[in-house]
């Protein structure tokens, strides 16, 4: 079976471009769709933080498999530290 884009769920952490040390984690879907949803104000634990970029995404065959990599990332900084580390070293 071949998978694109449409059929791929995805993990990603977006950015505010106003306070640049805030970063959101989730999952979805639609990655393009989500991402408008969150600068349109929809999510509202990040309305203060806008407008936000995405700055790393991963992806997946199942949502499943998106979700429980979210919640993993979410619930362990052993996970969570190094990867956001990476991602801010790569945004200099």
């Amino acid at each position: 079976m071949g998978y694109t884009l449409n059929t791929m769920w995805f993990f990603y952490i977006l950015q505010s471009l106003t306070k640049p040390d805030y970063f959101y984690k989730g999952s979805t879907g639609n990655l393009e769709k989500r991402l408008a949803e969150h600068n349109l104000g929809e999510t509202a634990s990040n309305k203060p933080y806008l407008p936000l970029r995405i700055v790393y995404f991963e992806a997946y065959i199942t949502e499943k498999t998106a979700r429980l990599r979210e919640s993993a990332v979410k619930q362990s900084g052993s996970i969570s530290i190094p990867l956001l580390r990476r991602i801010k070293e790569s945004l200099n």
